[in-house]
């Protein structure tokens, strides 16, 4: 998983915890346990009632023992994404 990360690093990354949180931010850096550094990072609440909320956290460190996924966000497509009109249910955490 370190050789993929490595081209995730200063680009928008969203990373789903084991505990269902959805955190999107800039890679800044990664350790051999996948610990994640991610700056100008917000956490998106998701709601069946209302938008999704973003809650700012800046720069966050994320352990590597809570990460569930790793992805690469494409900028374009998330820039036209009107998040005030999606509603989901907020994930679960993940069971082993």
């Amino acid at each position: 998983m370190a050789s993929a990360l490595e081209t995730y690093v200063n680009r928008n990354v969203a990373i789903i915890t084991a505990d269902g949180r959805t955190i999107v931010g800039v890679l800044k850096g990664f350790d051999q346990t996948i610990n994640l550094i991610l700056d100008e990072s917000h956490e998106r609440v998701y709601s069946s009632t209302q938008g999704v909320e973003q809650v700012l956290l800046g720069l966050y460190i994320i352990r590597g023992d809570n990460v569930a996924v790793v992805g690469e966000i494409d900028d374009d497509a998330d820039s036209q994404l009107d998040l005030s009109k999606i509603r989901a249910e907020p994930l679960g955490p993940v069971s082993h």
